[in-house]
This record gives C-alpha cells, structure tokens and sequence, in this order.
C-alpha cells in the first residue's frame, strides 16, 4: 500500500528548526505487524500530525511480507527521497541496511539519512537514539513521540555499522547486535509472547533462567585498547570501491591474527553491541553517547556464573547501573573485531534480533558509514 501525502503548516515547534522543511520529502516503510500490531494506527494518530506541522512531504509504504523493505531500498532511485524513516522494531531497519548495502551505488546510498519510529517488541536502536539526544528512558508513546521529534528537529549523524561474515561470499551488515546464548534464546523463544509486547522478554527470561543452558566455542577478539588497532580505529575503507574491505578481518578458515586475545570455554552468553540500548528498556551499554563512537562493547559470560547473578545483571541492566555490580564471571570489554566459532551448531544466533544460522560468524566494525537522524547532546 502505497500513500503520497503532501502537508503543509508553518507552526511546529515555533523557533525551533526541524529537519523536514517543505522541500524535503520522506519516505516512511512501516511494518503493520510489528510489536502488538498497531504500528498503522499509531502512525495515522500520533505521527501524521507531527509531519504536518513539520510542513513534511511523505510517502507512506506499508509492508505486506518479508524482505520487501530490502527490495524497495535496494531497487528504488533513491533520489526521489531525502529520508528514510522506518516505523517498526529493529527488523526492518536491518532489511533497510542491508538493502542499502546491496546497492551497486552502496558507498552512496548508505549515507541516505535514518530515522526510526518505534513500531516493533525492541526499539532498541529508537531508544538509543532517544537517549542519544538527551531524552530520559521511556516506552511506549512517549518514546514514538520522542523519536518523531528527533525526525522533526534532528540532523543527521554518523552511524557505526558492523560488517559480519558468516563463509565466504556471505556477509551481512548490522547497526546493533550479534547475540549467541542466553540473550538471543530469549529474543527469539519469547516470539510466542508477541501479544504481551516488550513484556515478553521479562517472561522469556524467567522461563529460559530455569532451564540455563551453555555453549561451547572459541571467542577471539581485538581490542580496541590494541596498539595494533590504533591506524584501523575510525578509519573506514575507502567507499569508492565496489566492496567494502574488513581490513581488521583474516578469512573465516584461518586462524586469527597472533595480537587477538582468544578464551576457548562454555558460554553462557556472549553478545557484541554498538548501540547503547538492547531494547527499550535494557540499558546496556551506558558507555555509548553517540550512534558513531567507533566500538563494538563485547560482553560474555561462562558458564561459571550463577542464576543469581544473571538475575541481578537483567534488573541492573534496566537503569544501565550492571557494570558497577562487579558480576563474577561476566566479562566487558571494547572491541575493533571479533570472531566466535561455536563447537556446536545446535544454539541460536541473532543479528539485530533476527535469527541467522549458529556457525562461525566474525565482524568488524566500519565507524561512521551510515547515517541516522539524532541529536547531538548540547544542540538542544
């Protein structure tokens, strides 16, 4: 369902300037289905009317199936619009992404501005973005109001995008997460929770607690304390090349470089983040201030660390107040690259909290290659 809208109103946030003036046009791809399946009318109620004022010129695409959002972004002339605001949960904006990248004119067409309107379970990359812009944590419509807002207000800002390679030939490219154990379990075995919206999770959690399972496999990673990172940090391969180089990367068939920091132990989970939020209400990276600091904070835990522990690092990590709980046997750090070989391929991975095959995988990230649509701290 295609919907060209052509609104005007000069009264928006008086004295404020906003991104969307009369002359811009926005392309909305919304996910009817996401979350508790109210993305449309909350659009039509709450969004609509903000764009208006904004004087925005939009058109509104709401997706009938999979992938088709990857298709319009990998096909379309992409001129025909100068923003890109994607209402739903991280999924969608992980087709958007990859289908930008996917592009013969992909080191252009990345750079096409983001926004994100909350639609979906997560929203995490919407609550990063609100926190990001100096709003405090909220759900619901307050965040949706918050980050149409930030659409109507904002600029657009560096986004870090990690490049993850799963065998060769295969690569995939994620603004927010990989997930193995504990944490992507529950993303994906709380599905059946949907109707219960970002509640789902807190069930999920209490449910795959009492039946903890481990994961054996080899983590490698580079941190980005490395004296060998220094020239790769916040440098991205040049974009004038027809593919964009992991020049942190060795093949997935060789062993990684001597400088890597290697734990081969049973892991209870192990997650890679980039953003400062893994949902809208977890917390989980308050070390993060910007969607383009050039990081991927790795976090792991064996399977030496107890249910009370993970207990009290899900309720810390709500306020963001986990890193100060010194929790045995969980492990922080900031990383350039990463690598995870699972002796087993029976466990559940996610990518931006959508399910990819358990099996070696290893990313890097590219600091500042995409573009978001945020507030910088102090521009208020």
């Amino acid at each position: 369902m295609d919907q060209q809208t052509d609104m005007y109103n000069p009264t928006l946030f008086s004295g404020h300037p906003y991104l969307v003036p009369q002359s811009d046009r926005v392309l909305v791809l919304l996910n009817p289905r996401g979350g508790t399946g109210k993305a449309l009318a909350l659009f039509e109620t709450h969004i609509m009317p903000m764009l208006t004022e904004a004087n925005a010129r939009f058109t509104l695409l709401v997706t009938e199936r999979p992938n088709q959002a990857y298709e319009v972004v990998r096909d379309q002339d992409l001129s025909n619009w100068d923003v890109i605001a994607v209402m739903s949960g991280d999924g969608l904006i992980f087709e958007v992404i990859n289908g930008l990248m996917a592009r013969p004119d992909w080191a252009d067409a990345i750079k096409k501005p983001l926004s994100v309107l909350p639609g979906g379970s997560g929203n995490a990359l919407a609550a990063s973005i609100n926190y990001y812009s100096g709003h405090q944590q909220v759900t619901g419509n307050k965040l949706l109001m918050n980050c149409a807002f930030i659409l109507c207000k904002g600029q657009p800002l560096p986004l870090d995008i990690v490049s993850l390679t799963t065998s060769p030939g295969k690569r995939k490219f994620s603004f927010l997460s990989l997930a193995w154990g504990l944490i992507s379990d529950v993303d994906i075995e709380s599905e059946k929770y949907r109707f219960m919206g970002y509640a789902r999770f807190s069930i999920g959690t209490f449910v795959r607690l009492t039946a903890l399972r481990t994961y054996s496999g080899r983590l490698s990673f580079l941190p980005a304390s490395s004296s060998a990172s220094e020239t790769a940090n916040g440098s991205s391969p040049p974009t004038d090349s027809t593919v964009l180089q992991d020049q942190l990367l060795v093949p997935l068939d060789q062993p990684v470089p001597s400088h890597w920091q290697v734990v081969e132990d049973q892991f209870v989970l192990v997650l890679a983040l980039y953003q400062s939020h893994l949902g809208a209400e977890h917390f989980a990276a308050p070390m993060i201030k910007g969607p383009g600091e050039g990081n991927i904070h790795l976090y792991y835990a064996t399977s030496r660390i107890s249910r009370t522990s993970l207990i009290k690092l899900f309720m810390a990590m709500e306020k963001g107040t986990h890193l100060e709980q010194n929790i045995p046997h969980l492990t922080h750090l900031p990383v350039l690259a990463f690598r995870i070989e699972p002796h087993e391929s029976t466990g559940i991975m996610t990518v931006d909290g959508e399910v990819i095959q358990c099996s070696p995988i290893q990313g890097q990230i590219h600091r500042g290659l995409g573009r978001v649509i945020s507030i910088a701290q102090g521009s208020n």
